[in-house]
């Protein structure tokens, strides 16, 4: 539980630096979330309808919850379903960036908690995850990783901190993570490409001996699981008969690597820079809270141009890791 006035007690900044994650139940109210879930189940049925019209699909149905719809879509047709996850998810960072996404990303609740970890002055990354890890859908169940394994690696000794959200009550039943407590203080672990969807994963036998302590990271709608990014977590399997959404948001201290001042494309040297500097240079950083430079927070127009602007930069992975044996 959050102290009064919304923000961490000194036991729980202590308990995250110690165990390189918590779960905070109570960040939002259930109805902070609203706005996002209502403008998801809008995207859905926009993206469902030009499918129809398209001849794709017959069936959209319209009296389906936030829940059940897109299951449903995928159980008729697995084309037509993974249409509409990449309609949401985007190529790389996220395809969805309604207004409601930005309001989460920015919300003061949020903040508050975020600057009690990484500091008053917050940077955003653009690379954001929206997760609906439907029933029975394997492309839902991502491996062991650390997020710090698709970072570049001088970004390694600074926080990066992943702020795990849940729209649903995230349960073992519906696919919760799964965390490793104090893996983050044994470094990068070695990662392999092929893992499921093509993500990194870091082999069982690469994986800290004290994986056997994983706890499961359920947490209730309302709430948010917060990581370091040399955090080893997973995602398991969806068995329920509902869809567990959630978000995964990235925050950073301005004192990190970062390219808020870059833009792509002005110059050869920009994409040069957007490599050394950044921690993840395909996507765009941006600040979104500063008592010493307010003027520099960027608004709702500021964001969307900036997604636009790295959109098409098409740098790799500024991590090379080996492929699976």
């Amino acid at each position: 539980m959050l102290i009064s006035g919304g923000r961490l007690s000194p036991e729980q900044v202590s308990l995250f630096n110690e165990d390189g994650y918590l779960i905070i139940d109570n960040v939002f109210d259930p109805a902070d979330l609203e706005p996002i879930r209502q403008d998801l189940e809008r995207e859905i049925g926009r993206k469902l309808e030009q499918m129809q019209d398209d001849g794709k699909l017959s069936q959209t149905y319209p009296e389906a919850s936030f829940e059940q719809r897109v299951t449903r879509i995928y159980h008729d047709s697995r084309e037509n379903g993974e249409e509409v996850l990449r309609h949401l998810e985007g190529a790389r960072g996220g395809g969805y960036q309604g207004r409601c996404l930005f309001d989460l990303i920015t919300h003061p609740k949020l903040l508050d908690v975020v600057s009690d970890l990484v500091g008053p002055e917050i940077i955003a990354s653009s690379a954001y995850r929206i997760r609906p890890k439907i029933s029975g859908v394997g492309r839902g169940d991502v491996p062991w990783h650390q997020d710090s394994g698709y970072f570049a690696p001088h970004c390694d000794r600074h926080l990066i901190l992943t702020c795990w959200i849940p729209l649903v009550d995230a349960t073992v039943e519906n696919g919760c993570m799964e965390i490793i407590p104090k893996s983050h203080k044994s470094g990068i672990f070695r990662h392999h490409t092929g893992g499921n969807m093509g993500l990194y994963v870091i082999k069982d036998e690469d994986l800290p001996a004290t994986q056997r302590n994983k706890v499961a990271a359920e947490c209730p709608r309302g709430g948010v699981v917060l990581m370091t990014n040399l955090t080893a977590h997973c995602s398991t399997p969806n068995y329920s008969d509902t869809i567990r959404w959630s978000l995964d948001l990235r925050y950073q201290s301005a004192d990190a690597p970062n390219n808020v001042n870059l833009w792509p494309g002005s110059s050869e040297s920009d994409a040069d820079a957007n490599t050394q500097i950044a921690c993840y240079p395909p996507e765009a950083d941006f600040i979104v809270r500063s008592s010493n430079s307010p003027e520099s927070v960027v608004d709702y127009d500021g964001f969307v141009s900036r997604r636009a602007a790295y959109e098409d930069l098409g740098i790799a992975s500024p991590r090379q890791w080996a492929p699976i044996s």
